[in-house]
Parts: C-alpha cells; structure tokens; sequence
C-alpha cells in the first residue's frame, strides 16, 4: 500500500434519523459495528468505521441522527457529536431517502459545513416502484444545496456501493493509511456489545421502549476460551423497567439471547452474558451521568 496514489480521508455520514446511516456503514464494511433499529437515534456515539483496499483507506464516522425533537442534555450531546464530527473530515456523506426531503433534512442540511466536498447519498432506491419519479427528484436536490456529487443507493441490498467508493475517494487526500489494514473500528470490543444489547431493545421493545435508555458493561473477561459479560440497563423509572423485565423475566431473556449471538459472532467464541435492569432517575438529564456514559 505504498502506492503514490493511495489515498486515505474521514468521510462523516450525517443526516436525519432513521435514513440509514448506521446500515450504510456497515455494509460498506461488510461486517456489523454500528446499530440499527427503527427507532429514531439509535446510533448516539461517534463510531469510526475503516475500510482499507488496495487503493484507499476509508474512515467513516458513523454519527447520530441530527434533530431537534428531543431538548434534553442526552439529545443535545448527539447534536453535539454530529456538529463536531464534520468539522475536521475531508468528504460529508449526507444521506436522505429517496424521493423523501422535508423539514428534518433542511434542519440537518444547515449544520453541513462549506468548506469540504459534500455527496449527496440518495437512500432506499429499492422501495421507489416508479423510477421515472427519480430524475426529477435529483434534479430538484441539486438547487437545495450545492453537492460535489449525487449517487443514489440500496445501502441494505448494497445497490451502487462500489459507485459510491468510487466518487468518495476523488475527494480524499493522497495520503498513506492510518490504520493497520486488518482494522475496522477504532471502538473496542466491549463498547460494540453494550451497543449490541441496546439494539435488541430498541428492536424487541418498539415503542415501548423508553428513549432514555443507555447500557453499561460492568464487567468483559475472557475465560477458558469464553467470554464472561455483565452488563446494566439504564432506565429512569421503575415501569419502565417493568416493561424491560417483561412478564417472568421473558422479555429480557430475549434480549439478551438476542444479544449474545451476536456477541458471538463479534467476539468468534461462546459468551456468557448476565443482564440487570437499574432505574436512575433523571440520567438523562445529568450531566455528571452523561459525561460517566462518554456522551459528553
């Protein structure tokens, strides 16, 4: 990889949630770091992604969905990742749903700085019945904002992703790689499976689920070829723990089965996983709490 050419960048996703940020990501990658679920912002950390070929090294930065919904200190540090994170990467991914563009997306659209390339992804292609609504879609995207590139995609059937590399690294500085060309996330092992955990709530729960609900691994050891994993569900009030919990502990077994087989998969060894539900009241909205989560 010492190619004159070699081109490595940061290469920020941004959006509105539920556009399918978290899923591009991972099938860039082809392989599962980032969450996904229908809930909106379930991603709500930073989450770098690489991907390294013969010619270039990509570095995502996977970021939550910018809105302005919720007003707590929770939502407020996510806007502050996404704001953050686009400040010092080399292309803007900004991701939007075909033939979907309202008031979320402008709000989102603001934040996008001037000074770096930005490529409008064009989301979910597969669900549009009728093609011909696309062209004029595309053209009505190109007067809202003054994209480097448009390239519409399928990221869950991977439609147009090598397309996609291909404009991405135009924009990428000549550069050698930055990391080792076996890595794929500057995350380590134990941040993955608290998201992990959070993601089958977000997908067992629906609804039900309350939005301030956050994962903390206690304890992450490997033992005799098995990994021994404690971990603790955050919530703030005691019937939302209830609703976790689930009638006779059903609920939660399920999460955590859920769970454990993708832990399995991550880790390429058997896993023993024990959960516990704690109510704290009002971490949501705590600062000293956040900050002990690593969201501020």
């Amino acid at each position: 990889m010492q190619d004159s050419d070699f081109r490595t960048g940061y290469v920020a996703i941004v959006g509105r949630p539920n556009v399918g940020k978290s899923t591009l990501l991972n099938k860039l990658l082809q392989q599962k770091i980032s969450i996904t679920s229908r809930k909106a912002q379930t991603t709500r950390f930073r989450i770098h992604g690489i991907l390294t070929d013969d010619r270039s090294q990509y570095i995502f930065v996977d970021t939550p969905g910018f809105q302005k919904q919720y007003t707590n200190r929770l939502n407020t540090a996510m806007n502050r990742v996404v704001t953050q994170s686009i400040q010092d990467v080399d292309v803007v991914l900004f991701v939007i749903e075909a033939l979907q563009f309202d008031q979320r997306d402008v709000e989102a659209l603001k934040i996008l700085p001037s000074t770096v390339p930005v490529i409008l992804v064009i989301n979910k292609i597969d669900r549009v019945s009728e093609k011909n609504r696309l062209l004029p879609f595309l053209q009505e995207m190109a007067r809202v904002f003054e994209f480097a590139s448009v390239v519409p995609i399928s990221a869950m059937h991977r439609i147009q992703l090598p397309d996609l590399l291909e404009v991405i690294r135009k924009y990428l500085p000549v550069s050698s790689p930055l990391y080792d060309k076996d890595e794929i996330t500057d995350r380590n092992e134990r941040f993955i499976v608290s998201e992990f955990i959070r993601e089958k709530l977000f997908r067992l729960l629906g609804d039900e689920l309350p939005y301030s609900t956050s994962v903390v691994v206690d304890q992450f050891q490997q033992v005799d070829g098995l990994y021994k994993i404690y971990a603790t569900i955050l919530v703030e009030k005691p019937n939302q723990k209830a609703i976790i919990i689930g009638k006779n502990g059903e609920k939660l077994k399920q999460i955590s089965s859920q769970a454990r087989l993708d832990m399995e998969v991550l880790l390429g060894q058997k896993v023993y996983l024990q959960t516990w539900v704690k109510v704290k009241s009002g971490w949501a909205d705590s600062a000293s709490v956040l900050k002990s989560l690593g969201y501020e």
